[in-house]
């Protein structure tokens, strides 16, 4: 990997285009990716949806913001250039936000990545943008602009993000970000330097010319901007929140090269808070309400109150304005033609004429379709709107007869091909026509109740499997006031022969108000490859994406597999409207939920813990697995393990009968190690059903209300053989905060541990425990805990251990014996290299049961630790010191202070990261501080005490 100097590395670029990670990339245009909702938002429909959609079809406004996480896109500025303006908006996340938090369940790193996948395209959906990814993976806090682009690979992010730029050849891009220590770390800093390099070099067909060879063209935004940093800004300079330091208050251009003294100023101001009647709240609000999906981090936000709030941006650079560039503008757009006319422009100048004139046409029609828009019947619009796409497609054929250069081809088609499916869309909108595709309840038919159809409320199988029957109901609806003829009804299948057969034919014709059902059977081809994530990569420790579907690369997911499509005419003009299979399923409190249809094996087969360590003294170990079927019906087959040599199980297989799709079974196998090294070990979960064999499995990431996606892994456990101490019969009482693994990666390592309930920790008797331990966050989220500390203070005051995780600044309220401070801008440590010192080596934390040295420290996984303490009472002892590159000595990492009869210890450390995926070290210092109790050291002198 090349040494970062801010600017494009040629020959890395020439690595990338003929190395065997460009060979499996998809340089080339990618797959349209269909909404997998089954009903577009409330305010995307009728007679508001609509209003959007003239909007869109008056302009060739185009604009990408180019982000690092999910949230941190302004949604504000997003909904009002989309939704008020009509401009053809695009968000690029860089990554899918693994290294986050997650308040919301127990899913971390990759499955985190999904989840927060998920949310954002529900947040997305609001502001009203197509959405895209690099393949890069969030690896953790990044403190610096330097090492961020040393994980990921500057070449690797920009080849992407060049990449999405000539697919979606945007006008104007955007970030959030400047590529300065403003951005908050350095991720956010890479995003707003790629932002600018982009503008710069996509462009220039000399780079990465493998994406022109697969069929893309150069493209050159023509403006290119930044939010104006909300930088903390002093006589100190600015101050740096990821390494703790102030810095000058200077910006560099990346596009010029040259540096801007003070904070860059402000060009223009978007009005988000700005209000739309037929929304009934401003752009900003409805934003803030798409930004409440993304609650992983901090359980959502509420929706602001009306009030004027206006986002400024900075411009950076110009292909409009020269080298001069405006103080001020009023739009992202000033000095561009965003009229329909100006894709004139992309032909030479002398040929321009005729293509203006068609154009200047189209656009005519869509000031008719505007000026006979009405809210109380849409359908007024209809007509217009049936001649512009009838005129669009009719332009279209004429490039492509024509003699124009092929660049200006590509060019016009693009941008009239946005325009076809914005005609085709607003057609539909106006007519009322739409389409809803879901899987038939099995052995059950529509029924009719007293207030109308029940359609929708019995739950159905989300899972097909290949092989597998289906039944889809096409339901189609014309519910406005004119008659469309119906031209053809089809579903779909992404891959492979799916043998659709219809019962029916709908009718030739729908009059206003018509609506009709069709069922289609097909089966599901034994090739149809499964519902899964297109990208893996083979540890944590790599910091991008290896693309196992190349095809995809940029899109949110694989497409769903099973759409539907009604294709009508009106007024001689054919349109279509296009939906996702669906699934129902009912949640309790919220009802049924349209989910879409997925492929899943006809049997999923995982492993719990997935990672762990063998005692060196040949302990015995149980794993957990559990197998789920898929199949619809009874299934028979039977479970083995892999093991290494001389390793055996018991039992040496297990034979699993289910009944029904769904089921789950959960077995158990005690494995006995024998010669044990200090080395990594893989025991391999085998499923064998119906002649084939089973080794990975799925779990279903999501929340109440959060489409659900699966993740699957291996059906393997990974351990390392160590020398682990642990006491006989230790136990632990466990208060889970936000979710983690650690409580099961103890009870294989041979602790009891019991989950700890609100009425355990206000009633419970706790001295039959050897500790309790506060997962991570839980003092923000278990008011109970809170509510009964004292408790747990007077345990520890009776000769009991507290272990406290890391924690948020909801702990800094004395909640310790001694005052102890964990503030909102607490430390962090975000290399897992960097070097960790024991302070008193013989201090008996350390050396009971296990003897704890430096060497415990290496081979950790993302971090160090998050919320170290800043200030504690000399009664607390450090036990060690770490930092990162220039950030000061962090002595908060581990404290404990002797309280009664007891101890209290506080760590940051991330062991929530580290335990459950099997780092020695780790577990041997955890074992460490809950055994403290039983500690000889301590146990004698409280003996002489007495």
């Amino acid at each position: 990997m090349t040494t970062w100097k801010h600017c494009i590395s040629y020959s890395l670029a020439v690595w990338l285009a003929f190395s065997p990670m460009a060979a499996t990339a998809q340089a080339g245009p990618q797959p349209r990716y269909l909404s997998p909702e089954a009903y577009p938002l409330p305010l995307d429909r009728g007679a508001s949806g609509l209003w959007q959609s003239l909007q869109k079809l008056k302009t060739r406004a185009s604009l990408m913001m180019v982000v690092a996480h999910p949230d941190d896109e302004d949604g504000g500025m997003l909904a009002y250039e989309s939704r008020g303006q009509g401009a053809d908006t695009t968000l690029l996340t860089l990554n899918r936000g693994e290294g986050g938090q997650n308040v919301m369940t127990g899913d971390y790193w990759d499955q985190l990545g999904i989840m927060r996948t998920h949310e954002l395209l529900a947040a997305g959906s609001y502001y009203g943008v197509h959405q895209n990814w690099t393949r890069v993976a969030d690896y953790g806090f990044s403190k610096t602009l330097d090492e961020a682009l040393k994980n990921w690979g500057h070449d690797r992010v920009l080849y992407d993000v060049v990449r999405q730029v000539r697919i979606s050849r945007p006008l104007v891009i955007t970030s959030v970000f400047a590529g300065n220590v403003s951005d908050g770390h350095g991720h956010h800093q890479t995003a707003g330097v790629m932002a600018q390099e982009a503008y710069k070099l996509a462009g220039d067909p000399n780079i990465f010319p493998d994406q022109i060879a697969a069929g893309l063209k150069p493209w050159s935004p023509l403006k290119v901007y930044a939010r104006v940093p909300f930088a903390r800004v002093t006589k100190q300079g600015i101050f740096d929140y990821a390494t703790g330091k102030w810095e000058p208050v200077r910006f560099k251009n990346y596009v010029t090269g040259s540096w801007i003294e003070g904070v860059p100023s402000k060009t223009l101001e978007i009005p988000e808070g700005e209000y739309n009647a037929l929304f009934g709240r401003s752009y900003l609000a409805v934003a803030r309400e798409g930004l409440a999906n993304q609650k992983s981090q901090n359980d959502g936000v509420g929706i602001p109150l009306p009030a004027q709030f206006n986002s400024p941006y900075h411009l950076y650079a110009s292909r409009v304005n020269g080298d001069t560039l405006p103080a001020t503008e009023k739009t992202f757009f000033d000095g561009i033609d965003i009229s329909l006319a100006g894709i004139a422009d992309y032909a030479p100048a002398t040929e321009r004429a005729p293509w203006r004139k068609g154009l200047e046409e189209l656009q005519q029609i869509v000031g008719e379709a505007t000026a006979q828009y009405s809210a109380a019947n849409p359908s007024q619009s209809a007509a217009a709107l049936a001649r512009g796409l009838e005129k669009t497609r009719s332009l279209q054929n004429e490039i492509k007869r024509s003699s124009l250069p092929a660049a200006a081809k590509y060019d016009m088609l693009h941008e009239l091909s946005i325009k076809e499916d914005q005609f085709n869309d607003a057609l539909s909108q106006s007519l009322g026509v739409m389409l809803v595709a879901s899987v038939n309840p099995v052995g059950e038919k529509p029924r009719m109740g007293p207030f109308g159809e029940l359609r929708g409320n019995t739950p159905t199988y989300q899972f097909a499997i290949p092989g597998q029957p289906v039944s889809i109901n096409v339901h189609i609806a014309n519910q406005g006031t004119q008659n469309v003829a119906i031209d053809d009804l089809s579903v779909l299948g992404d891959s492979g022969d799916w043998k659709w057969s219809a019962q029916s034919k709908p009718a030739a014709s729908m009059n206003a108000g018509q609506a009709d059902d069709l069922t289609v059977e097909g089966v599901v081809p034994d090739n149809e490859p499964i519902t899964k994530p297109y990208f893996s990569r083979p540890t944590l420790e790599q910091s991008y994406y290896n693309l196992d579907n190349p095809a995809y690369l940029g899109l949110p997911t694989m497409p769903y597999p099973v759409t539907a499509r009604l294709q009508y005419s009106f007024q001689g003009v054919q349109a279509s409207v296009t939906g996702t299979v669906q699934t129902t399923h009912r949640i309790n409190g919220i009802g049924p939920v349209p989910e879409p249809l997925m492929i899943a094996p006809a049997i999923s087969v995982l492993v719990s813990p997935e990672a762990g360590v063998i005692p060196s003294n040949n302990a015995k170990l149980t794993l957990k697995v559990t197998l789920r079927s898929n199949v619809k019906g009874p299934a028979e087959g039977e479970v083995s393990l892999k093991l290494p040599e001389g390793w055996t199980s018991s039992p040496r297989s297990a034979s699993f009968s289910t009944a029904r799709d769904g089921d789950e079974k959960n077995l158990s196998f005690d494995v006995t190690p024998r010669n044990v090294q200090l080395k990594p070990y893989t025991i391999t979960t085998v499923a064998k059903y119906a002649g084939k064999e089973y080794k990975e499995g799925f779990t279903t990431v999501t929340w109440p209300g959060l489409r659900p996606y699966p993740s699957y892994r291996p059906a393997t456990y990974r351990t390392t053989g160590v020398d682990l101490k642990t006491p006989a019969d230790l136990k632990v009482g466990y208060i889970m905060g936000t979710g983690e693994d650690v409580p099961a990666s103890l009870s294989d390592a041979g602790v009891q541990v019991t989950q700890l309930s609100a009425g355990d920790l206000a009633s419970a008797n706790l001295d039959k425990f050897d500790a309790v331990i506060i997962g991570i966050r839980a003092y923000a989220n278990r008011p109970d805990l809170r509510a009964n500390n004292n408790r747990l203070l007077e345990y520890v005051k009776n000769g009991g251990t507290v272990v406290v995780e890391y924690q948020t600044n909801e702990y800094d309220h004395n909640y310790g014996p001694y005052a102890i401070s964990v503030p909102a801008d607490a430390e962090k440590v975000v290399d897992e290299t960097s070097t960790a010192t024991i302070l008193d080596s013989a201090d008996p934390l350390l050396n009971w049961p296990n003897k704890i040295t430096s060497a415990d420290f290496n081979n950790w996984v993302e971090e160090r630790g998050h919320g170290f303490a800043r200030t504690w009472d000399p009664k607390f002892t450090p036990l060690t010191e770490m930092h990162d590159d220039g950030q000061d000595a962090q002595k908060g990492g581990l404290l404990y202070a002797k309280y009664g009869k007891g101890q209290y210890i506080y760590t940051s450390f991330a062991f929530f990261r580290q335990i459950p995926e099997g780092v020695p070290g780790s577990f041997r210092i955890y074992m460490n501080l809950i055994s403290a109790s039983r500690n000889p050291a301590w146990n004698a002198s409280l003996t002489a005490t007495k």
